[in-house]
This record gives structure tokens, C-alpha cells and sequence, in this order.
């Protein structure tokens, strides 16, 4: 499971996480660079996998699935 953790980074690079967590094995990690302001992208990008959750469930699809058939017909006229 991927796990999303804010962190600090200083001008030598030493990382500083700004919360607590327990792995139970060395994991690989990816590091990225935001601005010191965060814009409307970044947020969008740290919650895209706790919508995904909800977004990807059958009760999700069967809801929107009307959008669906008129978007089909839409492209076939």
C-alpha cells in the first residue's frame, strides 16, 4: 500500500518527516519537490488516492452510468 507522508527538506537535503511511521522493512520512497506555496494542482495530486477509493467502487459506476450511455450516443450522431 502507498502511503503519502509531508515532509521538510533543507538546503543540505536532510529530509524531516512531519509525522510519525512504522514500516516493518527498509521501502523504497520518492521525493518531490513542491513550492513553498501549494497551488490547487498539488492538492488535487495528494487526494486523487483517497477519492480514487470511492471513485473506483461498482456503486460508483452504476450511479454515474447514465452519463455514460448519453455519451455514447453523443458520439454516434
Amino acid at each position: 500500500m502507498q502511503q503519502t507522508i509531508e515532509a521538510t527538506i533543507d538546503e543540505r537535503g536532510n529530509v524531516r518527516l512531519l509525522e510519525p511511521i512504522q514500516l516493518s522493512e527498509p521501502r523504497r520512497a520518492v521525493v518531490t519537490i513542491l513550492t513553498d506555496e501549494p497551488d490547487f494542482s498539488e492538492t488535487a495530486l495528494f487526494s486523487e488516492a483517497a477519492l480514487a477509493e470511492d471513485w473506483e467502487r461498482p456503486e460508483e459506476d452504476v450511479a454515474w452510468s447514465y452519463l455514460q450511455h448519453d455519451k455514447i450516443n453523443a458520439v454516434r450522431f
